[in-house]
């Protein structure tokens, strides 16, 4: 599946597990050193505390976290759920509006969801993972299609269960993971993701 997939998604793809498969295999002690995974998150994870006094490790690190947090996972089960999630709802995105603004939109989420973890969260732990750009990307599907509806004059009747079942899912993988889920993520990924349908339109199609 991923080896017919476009570019775009198979660069992100590429990226997010060549990085987990380097942790992977330091966790295992088949190469480098298991703090590897702690220094990754220490220098790439979006800590909410860099916002307010904390010392970053490097200069830029409390305007750089706001993409790097995208790229690292807590663990292989994570990294699937994301990549698989990814590649299906990026193919639905890029075949409406070409991989150019594919990226534009991924970009947009990835950092809506980092300002709605600033804003919402109190946490001190690090936060990782590109579920903040794949709930945008959910956002922007649901942005076209409410108006879609709203211009043909049709029921939103679609668009609200997509809206009861994304807080859903939200609610159940919170109970799962013992209130360990960044939801303040998919909030502000999703709203970003939202936002961006205004301007990049369906129409707007550009050939891959």
């Amino acid at each position: 599946m991923l080896l017919s997939a476009p570019a775009a998604l198979v660069a992100i793809v590429v990226i997010c597990v060549g990085i987990e498969a380097v942790l992977q295999g330091a966790d295992f002690g088949l190469w480098g050193s298991p703090r590897w995974r702690g220094l990754a998150y220490q220098y790439g994870g979006f800590w909410r505390g860099l916002l307010d006094n904390w010392q970053p490790n490097y200069a830029v690190q409390p305007a750089a976290m706001f993409a790097s947090y995208g790229f690292l996972h807590g663990g292989f089960a994570h990294l699937l759920v994301n990549m698989i999630t990814l590649v299906s709802l990026g193919r639905l995105v890029i075949e409406r509006v070409g991989q150019a603004r594919f990226l534009a939109i991924y970009a947009v989420s990835l950092l809506g969801g980092a300002v709605g973890f600033a804003l919402l969260s109190t946490a001190v732990q690090p936060m990782v993972g590109a579920s903040g750009a794949l709930f945008g990307l959910a956002g922007v599907l649901t942005g076209w299609e409410y108006s879609a509806r709203r211009l043909a004059r049709e029921g939103m009747g679609p668009v609200l269960r997509v809206l009861a079942m994304l807080v859903g899912l939200n609610v159940v993988m919170y109970w799962a993971m013992g209130g360990n889920l960044a939801w303040e993520t998919h909030l502000g990924g999703f709203l970003a993701g939202w936002v961006a349908s205004w301007w990049v339109r369906e129409r707007d199609h550009q050939p891959r």
